[in-house]
């Protein structure tokens, strides 16, 4: 049996490359063992590549999250559902109005298949919109109508 002769991704030309490979591999007709084994060797080389790129750039976790989404066609409803979130705590999370807890970093970096460190960094959270207000300034009180000023 011929062994594959493909090494860890250290460059941006070699990933291009092996990014190349898995588009040829990925044909009509390609359902043999060698071919399965070596489009998942290649898969785990370049998505680690990937990933080691995102974490020396310093992206954000959440540009993480959304880019590992994209790239295995993933939405945000899966993810909810994967780890037992509501569509809404997800939603909040990738529109940077909530941040991940240490729970949730674990089951997105099982989910994934990442490590933890790459999503337990600082990131901005988008600042909530101040109350409303009435026309004299008065911040109204909630589920109330405003007071009438005499």
């Amino acid at each position: 049996m011929a062994t594959l002769t493909y090494k860890l991704v250290t460059s941006n030309a070699q990933y291009k490359a092996y990014c190349s490979r898995l588009e040829e591999l990925r044909g009509p007709g390609r359902r043999d063992r060698k071919t399965r084994e070596e489009r998942a060797l290649l898969t785990l080389l370049t998505e680690t590549w990937k990933i080691r790129q995102a974490s020396r750039r310093g992206q954000d976790p959440v540009r993480l999250i959304t880019s590992l989404m994209a790239e295995r066609g993933i939405k945000a409803k899966d993810i909810a559902a994967g780890l037992h979130l509501s569509k809404g705590y997800v939603s909040d999370i990738l529109h940077y109005k909530k941040g991940l807890s240490k729970t949730v970093i674990r089951k997105l970096a099982e989910f994934f298949q990442v490590s933890q460190e790459l999503l337990n960094r600082p990131y901005p959270l988008r600042a909530a919109p101040s109350p409303a207000r009435t026309r004299t300034g008065s911040k109204l009180r909630s589920g109330r109508r405003p007071r009438r000023l005499v």
